[in-house]
């Protein structure tokens, strides 16, 4: 095990470095990153004062690390909270981007995104596209909010039938979603897959591979590539037993444990799947 550690975290190390003295590409293209908060880069409100939140300049993630590393310029449509079904209807449930659970409060209702715009994120892309012919890349991160949406509104708290069923619901809206970006885009299009927030815990493992599992094959189909986030941040938590908190990838609380979004060492790590996705 020590040997596998060693191994994996010097292919991280290597990769890192690479990216770092990586070349900016030429040609003044865009990038168009789409998703939810690990796309935006938040952190919660018990680690960030409440300042920060009005200029969303102060939140940088994997999105922000490739443009600057490749030298793209960055439209960064992303939304704390967002769901499949708000990122494509206005008013849908979302986990917190224009409404939470159970209030008509969301983040996109109090605070600045990193652009600015009218309607559903969907929308936004899509006029994006059109008008940027020059677009190299297009990135989604997307699907985990419908899976807490659905452990907060079913009687079984989203196990059982009703965590296959949003996981089919997520599949058609990502679908549709892919349609949308296809029809003005030819270019590059990444998912980028969800980590897991603890590899020792079986359950928790096979519900995020389920749900990357159902992404990526909508994805392959809309002729898409792949980040894998699940499996680069399980190389960088082998030196602590499969524990991004501990290993420093997951924001740390004052209370204790760790929230689910990167810190910037998670979003590196991101970046650099993001470099090899295929």
């Amino acid at each position: 095990m020590r040997f596998r550690t060693f191994l994996a975290s010097t292919a991280i190390a290597v990769t890192l470095t690479g990216l770092a003295t990586a070349p900016a590409d030429a040609g003044g293209r865009t990038y168009l990153a789409l998703g939810d908060s690990v796309a935006f880069g938040y952190r919660p409100g018990a680690v960030t004062p409440v300042s920060d939140y009005l200029n969303a300049a102060n939140f940088r993630g994997y999105a922000e690390n490739y443009a600057s590393l490749r030298g793209l310029r960055l439209a960064n449509a992303s939304c704390p909270g967002e769901t499949t079904g708000s990122f494509l209807e206005a008013g849908a449930q979302s986990n917190g981007c224009e409404n939470s659970v159970g209030s008509p409060v969301g983040y996109r209702t109090t605070f600045p995104l990193h652009v600015t715009y009218a309607g559903t994120q969907i929308d936004y892309a899509t006029r994006y596209l059109r008008t940027h012919r020059d677009t190299k890349l297009v990135t989604l991160n997307i699907g985990a909010n419908d899976m807490f949406v659905c452990q907060a509104t079913t009687p079984d708290q989203c196990t059982g039938t009703d965590f296959q069923a949003a996981l089919n619901q997520v599949s058609r809206n990502v679908a549709t979603i892919l349609g949308a970006v296809r029809a003005h885009y030819r270019g590059d299009v990444v998912l980028v897959s969800y980590y897991s927030l603890d590899y020792r815990d079986p359950v928790q493992v096979k519900q995020v591979q389920a749900i990357n599992a159902a992404l990526t094959q909508v994805t392959r189909r809309y002729h898409g590539k792949i980040a894998d986030g699940f499996t680069a941040f399980r190389l960088a938590s082998l030196r602590t037993g499969g524990d991004p908190c501990a290993a420093g990838l997951l924001i740390k609380l004052p209370t204790g444990g760790c929230d689910v979004h990167p810190t910037a060492a998670g979003h590196r790590v991101l970046t650099a799947a993001l470099t090899l996705a295929r």
